[in-house]
Order: structure tokens, then sequence, then C-alpha cells
């Protein structure tokens, strides 16, 4: 009985065992389906393909659809950017994407123009009469030019805040067909898509907004006539006011394409050249042109696509930097280490980042911002774009003779001249620091230019030594003091008047040590502007450059005196006070001291005690009888 009761048992356990099986074999198929579709969907992801899928039932995807079938190479508004446009009443695009030869304004500017339509539907007043003289474009600027400091604002009256939610979307509404962004700094500037015409200016008055409109037609017709083959879809309009008593109109064109500004009639720009003289070929001035067409990007970032191969770009740009910087000490670098890893850290940022997929453990691999419309990211590139374009251009990046390290001067006629006899008295005087001060200013100002890179790390380096002359200053200042307290000094008034002068002198590196870290700390110390604008001021002293190195002496000299008279005055006292065995062991000591402490004086200035030793042997030899 037994026996049957375990076979029936056994008999049981086996059909269950078998679904228990297949069951879990079933499962573990079904999960290694789903890990092996998820894989082949990353692979997709990270191959380049910038798609970004959920699972079902998942909340929206990060990223509108337009943004991830679009495919960008170029940082050109794409004519489709202006979201809101046509669905708040403005006049539409009409010009089909592959349309080269539509025009870029599809507005009628007859003698009978179309009537303009406001945000609410309404019919626009008829265009106001304007004379011709007012739509001249006569004043070429560059995007280094622009000032956004607007108006300022009058009305301090207390806002008062609506029942319900709040609604601001009617102040960012189109006007006339100018589009109200807002800059990832917080400024407010307009975008026109169908004349793609950018500004700062207020449009939203409309006989600012009319006179733009003909402004921006004129243009691009005479640009037109002025290079008939111009991709005018990746070319954008700039128009803003200038500054002065007769205020005009100024523009400027960026072309995407080649990444440079122009205008419609051969130009010189003191602004563009930045100080920079002997330019000659048009392969050099291409990167000031194109260091203005990152500051351009830079001041109207919004709506714009930023393409993959720039952000690669950048990022070679920045590793090769870093490389230059770790295994050279004269690289042309404008920014110091902790500034090259900063900017190395945001590329990895732009290119790369990682979500969790809302269906799963499996992490989703997005190309960052790449291919993305973020105003902050297309800022972000052109921003370091134009610095090294422009360190290029100053540089003379792929000219004959070009800058290869930062103390390497390009012009014939430099600064390397010869001291004046006042220079080498004052050299002496100084104890030799002088002229290590000179040469030291010469190499962070070659050419009349500064890298601020060097120029934080040579006035780091003054505010170590003035830290450190302060205490020598102050503990001179206690010895003296106790120094005039003893007894036995108040009957030597030689060493009395000594010690009088090693005291002022103590005082007097203090108070310049003061002064000098007080007006380092300005704005002048981190602002390479700033310090170029002190060079320039100084360099047109009667002295030049070595006023500067004078002065940022003094510290140093003044506390070596104020030490030297110290001595002097504790020797006169031994002399006067001890009799002739002390005075004997102390001059010899004092000898010792004084050859000791100026060897590396005579050193550093090219005299050396051999030299001396050489020079008797020879007198004496040239001295003997024959």
């Amino acid at each position: 009985m037994m026996t049957t009761m375990l076979g029936g048992r056994i008999r049981m356990f086996i059909p269950w065992f078998r679904l228990t099986v297949r069951t879990t074999v079933f499962r573990s198929y079904t999960s290694l389906l789903s890990l092996f579709l998820r894989l082949i969907r990353y692979c997709q992801v990270v191959s380049g393909k910038h798609r970004a899928f959920q699972e079902p039932g998942s909340a929206s995807s990060r990223y509108p659809t337009e943004q991830k079938k679009y495919t960008s190479e170029s940082l050109a508004v794409p004519e489709a950017s202006s979201h809101s446009a046509d669905s708040k009443g403005v006049a539409s695009r009409t010009r089909s994407p592959g349309s080269s030869s539509a025009p870029l304004v599809q507005r009628n500017y007859g003698s009978t123009p179309e009537p303009r339509i406001h945000h609410n539907n309404t019919a626009a007043p008829p265009d106001p009469p304007v004379t011709e003289h007012s739509f001249h474009i006569t004043t070429p600027i560059i995007p280094g030019q622009i000032e956004r400091s607007g108006s300022k604002q009058t009305n301090q009256t207390m806002y008062e805040i609506p029942a319900g939610p709040l609604d601001c979307s009617k102040e960012f509404d189109p006007v006339l067909g100018w589009e109200p962004l807002i800059h990832p700094e917080g400024a407010l500037f307009f975008y026109h898509s169908n004349c793609r015409v950018f500004t700062y200016a207020d449009v939203r008055g409309h006989e600012t907004a009319v006179e733009m409109d003909e402004m921006a037609k004129k243009a691009y017709e005479e640009a037109h006539n002025v290079n008939a083959f111009l991709d005018r879809s990746s070319v954008e309009l700039v128009l803003e006011r200038t500054k002065g008593e007769d205020s005009k109109w100024g523009y400027y064109f960026a072309d995407h394409d080649k990444r440079v500004i122009f205008w419609l009639k051969p130009h010189k720009s003191e602004e563009l050249m930045g100080n920079v003289q002997g330019v000659n070929s048009a392969s050099h001035i291409k990167y000031a042109l194109e260091s203005q067409y990152w500051k351009h990007v830079e001041l109207f970032p919004n709506e714009r696509f930023l393409p993959k191969d720039i952000v690669v770009r950048l990022k070679e740009i920045v590793m090769y930097t870093q490389a230059d910087s770790i295994t050279s000490e004269t690289c042309l670098t404008p920014l110091d280490s902790n500034e090259i890893a900063s900017t190395l850290g945001l590329m990895d940022s732009l290119m790369s980042e990682s979500f969790p997929n809302p269906g799963g453990s499996l992490l989703i691999v997005f190309p960052g911002n790449i291919g993305q419309k973020h105003e902050h990211s297309v800022w972000i590139v052109a921003r370091f774009m134009g610095l090294f374009c422009f360190n290029n251009f100053v540089n003379f990046c792929g000219q004959p003779g070009a800058r290869l390290d930062v103390g390497q001067s390009l012009y014939e006629d430099s600064d390397t001249q010869p001291k004046n006899i006042f220079f080498r008295v004052m050299n002496i005087i100084l104890f030799g620091s002088l002229d290590a001060h000179s040469k030291a200013l010469h190499m962070i100002w070659v050419d009349r230019t500064i890298v601020r890179r060097r120029w934080k790390d040579f006035i780091n380096g003054l505010n170590n030594e003035w830290n450190g002359y302060t205490i020598f200053s102050t503990v001179m200042l206690a010895v003296d003091i106790s120094f005039l307290a003893v007894p036995s000094v108040q009957n030597q008034p030689s060493a009395i008047l000594v010690s009088y002068l090693s005291t002022l002198c103590a005082m007097g590196s203090l108070a310049v040590s003061l002064v000098l870290a007080a007006q380092v700390n300005d704005s002048r110390r981190d602002s390479a502007e700033s310090a170029a604008s002190f060079m320039v001021t100084i360099s047109r002293s009667m002295l030049g450059l070595e006023s500067l190195a004078l002065v940022l002496t003094l510290p140093y000299a003044f506390l070596l005196w104020g030490m030297i008279f110290f001595a002097v005055a504790l020797l006169t006292l031994i002399v006067r006070t001890s009799g002739v065995v002390t005075v004997s062991i102390v001059s010899s000591m004092w000898a010792v001291v004084v050859i000791v402490a100026a060897w590396p004086i005579l050193a550093v200035n090219g005299f050396h005690l051999s030299h001396l030793f050489s020079w008797v042997i020879r007198r004496r030899t040239f001295n003997l009888p024959r």
C-alpha cells in the first residue's frame, strides 16, 4: 500500500515539474528576447541615428519629434524656425526649402504693399510714407559693437497680479512678423523669419517695424546684386542702431556656410582688427571675421540646431590646448589649466548624455545636445569658438612667421631697445631688480598684446611677493624701534641717524606694498582688456614699461635698503662702544656677510668673483719685473 501511494505521488509530481520547467524556460526566453531588442535599439541610438525610443505607455519623449528627425549641418536658423508665426496670423513663409532662386523676402514691396496683420487678427494701419533717405544703411558694424544695455526702467510702481493663473503669452506673440526671443543671458531681441533679420532694437512700434522691413528688403536686393550665387538660405542680416549724435542703422550679414560676416561695400574696421598690425592676406583676416561670426551666434543663439562637426572640432581644439599647456610653458592658449579642464568637461556634457529607460533598467544614451535646438548649448560653443578664432588671428595663424610661443615678437621694431644711462644707474641702486621686472613685463606685453593667463600668473606672483614684503617690513619696523630704545644707542648720533633711515625704508616698503596690492586687486587683475589698457597708458610715459618696472621693484628695494641701514647702524654702534678684538672679529664677519649677500646679485647681472680673481692675477702677472 505504501508503494502504491508513493507511485501515485511520483506520477503527480512529474506533470507539475514539466509544467514548471516549461513556464520558466518560456519566461526566460521572453526576457532574453526583450533584452535583445533593447540592445538593438541601444545600438541604433549610439550609431548616430538620434532616435530616442520609448516603451508603450511611457511618458512622451524629452525631445520634440521635429528635432529628432532634423539633421543639421549649419548653425543657420531653419526656415521653419518661427514655431508660432503662422498660427498667430503673421504672414507665413512661401519659399520652399529647395528653391534657391526664390528671393528671401517674399513680401510685396511694390507701390501697394500688402496689409500687415496684428497678432489679434486685426488689420494694421497703412504704412506711413517714408523718405528714401531713411532706408539707407551706410554704417557697417561688427557683432562686437552691438550694445545690449537697452532703455532704463522708469515705472517703479508695484505690479498688480491678476486673479487666476498668470498668462503672459500675449507679451511674446509675434508683432508684425517680428518674433520676440529671450537670450540665455536674459536680453530681449527680435527675429523676422521672412526677412531673416535679427535686432536688439524694440520693433514693437509700427514705424520702426516698417522702416526695418524696407531696409531688409533693400539690403538683400543689393546683396544679391553683389553676389548672385550666394546661398541665401544660410545668410542672416542684423540691423542695429549705432551710438552717437548722428544715430544711424548699422548692419552686417552673417554667412553660415563660410562662417564669416560680410558687408555690401569694402570696409576697414579698427574694432575688427583689435590693434593687430601687419594683416596682408585674406586667409589671415578670415580668422577675425570668423571670430565675429561666432560673436553673432553668441548674440543670437535661439532657434538654432547644434551641428555635430562643430562640437567635435571644438573638443579637439580644447584637447590640443590642454596637452599644449601641460607640455609647454610658453603655449599660446588664452586659458589656464583649470579653465581648460572645465571647458573639456563642458564638451563631454554636450556630446553625450544618459537617461534611464522608463520601461526598464537599461540606460538610453542620447547624443547630448547635438542636433537639438538648445540655445544655451549653442551659446557655449559660440563663446569658446570665438575665443579660439580670435586667438588664431592675433598670433598670425597660417601666415609666414606665425607666433609659436607666447614670448615671440612678430615685428622688427619690437620693444628690444637699449637701456639708457638712467636705467643702468637705477638698476644698480635697486640691486638688479629693475632689469628683472622689466624683462618679465616685456615677456607678457609682446607686440602690444597681452595674454590673460600669463597676466594672471604674473599678478599672482607679485601678490605673493608683496604679502611677504609686508611681513618682513613689519618685522623690520619692530627691530628698528627696539634698537632705538637701547640705552647705549642714545649717545650715538650717527647710529641713531642710520637707524632712522632704516625705519623710513621699512615704512616705505610696507606702504608701497599695500598700495600696489590694492591697485592690482581691482578689475585689472582678471580682465585682459583692462590690463591691456593699463599697459598702453603706462607705455606712453617717459620711461615706457620701465616706469612700471620701477614702481613694482620699490617694495623689494626699500626693504633691502632698510636692512642695509640697520646693519650699518649696528656696526657703527659696535665700533663706537667695543674694543679692538671685538671690532676685528665683527669686521671680518661683516665682510663675509657682505660678500655672500652680494654674490647672488652680482651673479644675476653677469659679474662673478672668479672674474675678479682672474683680473687680479692678470694684473699681477703683467706688473712682474722681467
